[in-house]
C-alpha cells in the first residue's frame, strides 16, 4: 500500500506540473512548456494507473483531482498572481476536507474487511 501512496503522490505532483506547463505553453505555441504538458500528464496518468492497483478508484481519483486542484490554485496565486480570496480559500478547505473524509471512510472499510476475513478464517 505504501508504494501505491507514493504513486498517487507522484501522479498529483506531475498533474500539477502538467497543468502549470499548460498555462505557460500559451495555447501550445511554446515548445518546452508544451513538452512539459505531455510529459507531466503522461507520467501522472501512468502513476495514477499504478496507484489504482491497490487504492480504490473512488478514493484515488478524488484525492488526485482534488489535491491537484488545490495545488494548482496555490501555484496560480503564487506564480501567476491570480486572486485567492476568502471564498476560494474556503472552497479549497472544503475540497481538502472532502479528501480527508473519503480517505477516513476508506480506512474504516479496510478495517472492516480485514476483521471479516480474520473472523471467517477462524
Amino acid at each position: 500500500m505504501r508504494k501505491a501512496v507514493l504513486y498517487l503522490t507522484c501522479a498529483i505532483l506531475l498533474e500539477t506540473f502538467g497543468t502549470t506547463m499548460l498555462k505557460l505553453s500559451d495555447g501550445f505555441t511554446k515548445v518546452w512548456p508544451t513538452l512539459g504538458v505531455a510529459v507531466g500528464f503522461f507520467i501522472s496518468f501512468t502513476s495514477l494507473s499504478l496507484a489504482l492497483k491497490k487504492i480504490p478508484l473512488s478514493v484515488a481519483y478524488a484525492t488526485w483531482s482534488a489535491a491537484g486542484t488545490a495545488l494548482t490554485a496555490i501555484i496560480g496565486s503564487i506564480l501567476f498572481t491570480e486572486q485567492l480570496d476568502g471564498i476560494k480559500v474556503l472552497a479549497l478547505g472544503f475540497i481538502i476536507g472532502g479528501i480527508i473524509i473519503m480517505n477516513m471512510s476508506h480506512s474504516k472499510d479496510e478495517s472492516k474487511t480485514a476483521a471479516t476475513e480474520l473472523s471467517s478464517s477462524s
